[in-house]
């Protein structure tokens, strides 16, 4: 057992699951935006947060949908986040009434840029591990930090071995 790498440790999310989490998510954030309640745009932290995205902007009725593109991660390995593709810059602003959503904050280290970049965004994840959940205002399912979560989008269906012992 000590020999898990620990992405063996996995979380599996359906898209059933993804999908109720993220509404979840917008109704933690309903009436909560700094005008009078509303939110002015919704920002998805690619690629991870695009399902979410759409799921809270459909919910909350916003119109106003871009994205953020940072890239943490080759492969399995996280790496030093650099931005790759800014959303509108005229309707970013400090961040102001901007809901920034990610489908999981990790380290943390995502967050911390595009949070140095709109310091007044709100940030909302659907997953949190302890590390990055300073980073996060609003999120719906806590797991720990070495559980590895695989989303429905990064995954094909196939036979997967028991976690303690073989079948």
């Amino acid at each position: 057992m000590a020999d898990r790498l620990p992405h063996e440790k996995g979380f599996h999310v359906s898209w059933d699951q993804i999908h109720r989490d993220a509404r979840a998510l917008a109704w933690r954030l309903d009436g909560k935006g700094p005008d009078d309640g509303a939110w002015r745009a919704v920002v998805a932290i690619t690629r991870g947060g695009m399902a979410p995205a759409m799921i809270v902007s459909r919910e909350l009725d916003i119109r106003t949908v871009d994205t953020i593109s940072v890239k943490s991660y080759n492969k399995q390995e996280q790496s030093e986040p650099r931005v790759i593709k800014s959303p509108q810059a005229e309707m970013m602003g400090d961040g102001t009434g901007i809901l920034i959503v990610d489908d999981l904050v990790d380290t943390g280290k995502t967050l911390e840029l595009v949070r140095r970049l709109y310091p007044k965004a709100h940030f909302a994840t659907v997953y949190a591990k302890p590390s990055g959940k300073p980073m996060v205002d609003t999120y719906i399912t806590e797991v720990s930090q070495d559980t590895w979560i695989f989303f429905p989008w990064d995954m094909a269906l196939q036979y997967v071995e028991p976690y303690r012992g073989k079948d």
